[in-house]
């Protein structure tokens, strides 16, 4: 019992070394993750879009 209050002992002391981000950081983070998945998702809908009108023209 002794060495699991000696790991969260352990534990809080590094996360207190930590360096955390700012609010700021985690915001502008959070903006790039988010246009970056938008513009992915519309490239790989276009891609989609032209493969099957491709494959649609192939078939007939």
């Amino acid at each position: 019992m002794a060495k699991v209050f000696q790991f969260f002992k352990e534990s809080g002391a590094e996360l207190k070394k930590v360096d955390w981000p700012t609010k700021e950081d985690v915001f502008s983070s959070i903006k790039v993750v988010i246009l970056s998945t938008l513009i992915v998702a519309v490239i790989l809908g276009l891609l989609d879009l032209g493969f099957t009108q491709l494959f649609r023209l192939i078939v007939k």
